[in-house]
């Protein structure tokens, strides 16, 4: 009886998802990271840094590492033309980016690279299988300072209204100048870092992730739910303002931009992640998960 040929189909991978080969590459991954997070955090370019960029960093590696799994199971992927004239690229706009010192696209190029090796070990079903987190890591990269300028004055004033009406209508003596904010003897300048396009950013993504995490039955709802963050962000960066004016105005101004300021931001994210609960709770009332759809 004769042997039949070995396919040349690779099939679903029952060991580890990466071999001695994988692991060289994720060293070599980590290589070329590892100088761009470190200078980006911490060193030549945490100006540009907005302080929340470790935490997507680190929820972006834990979405992939929950998805291990999903992609031991795809069948091994023989990288094609294609795959290796991508990687390439990215690899060529990473050292454009590094050398003439663009932080931006440094961090695009890492990125794009980054998803290259997948696509080149696991192919297009394991960034199917990943888009969300791909989606995700783009929050990392800082925003154009044009687009900053242009969208935070408006953002500012917005809040800065919206804050200053609600503690009036409450009995607050207080006025607004612009951005300015009179309350009491104390005046507080509404920065972009208290309600600018930066805050919003970062909410925006604790909403999808909040949005993707749950997977609500109907693809609708998750959607309006995703949408919903957009609001949700500009809400929570009201609160935040308000208690900043709040806390000022009954205890000083030294207080209020002492521990109180710092511990607001970390306020600013339990507000926005209980808002976007609320939310998922109203939808539910509305358009309840269809029995057995999981959360």
């Amino acid at each position: 009886m004769a042997a039949s040929p070995l396919s040349s189909v690779s099939g679903p991978s029952n060991g580890p998802l990466i071999g001695s080969a994988g692991a060289i590459v994720l060293l070599a991954w980590a290589l070329l990271a590892g100088p761009t997070f470190w200078d980006f955090l911490g060193g030549t370019w945490s100006s540009y840094s907005q302080g929340h960029e470790p935490l997507l960093l680190a929820v972006s590696l834990c979405l992939l590492w929950r998805s291990r799994p999903a992609l031991a199971s795809l069948p091994d992927h023989r990288a094609s033309w294609g795959v290796g004239i991508a990687l390439l690229l990215g690899l060529l706009f990473y050292a454009f980016g590094r050398t003439q010192e663009f932080i931006r696209i440094e961090l695009v190029s890492l990125w794009w690279v980054s998803l290259c090796l997948v696509w080149a070990v696991k192919g297009v079903a394991a960034l199917r299988r990943t888009w969300f987190i791909w989606l995700f890591a783009l929050f990392m990269i800082p925003l154009p300072f044009a687009l900053v300028l242009t969208l935070t004055a408006p953002l500012k004033a917005a809040v800065s209204a919206l804050a200053t009406w609600v503690l009036g209508a409450v009995g607050y003596p207080i006025g607004r100048t612009g951005v300015v904010i009179t309350v009491g003897q104390y005046q507080l300048l509404v920065a972009e870092a208290c309600a600018g396009l930066h805050s919003m950013f970062i909410l925006e993504a604790m909403g999808l992730l909040y949005s993707h995490l749950v997977q609500r039955g109907a693809w609708w709802r998750n959607g309006l739910l995703a949408l919903s963050a957009i609001p949700v962000a500009f809400l929570a960066n009201v609160i935040r303002v308000m208690v900043l004016v709040v806390v000022t105005y009954h205890l000083g101004d030294a207080v209020g931009q002492g521990f109180v300021h710092h511990f607001a931001g970390v306020l600013l994210f339990a507000v926005a992640l209980a808002l976007m609960a609320g939310v998922d709770t109203l939808l539910g009332l509305v358009w309840p998960d269809p029995v057995g759809s999981r959360l």
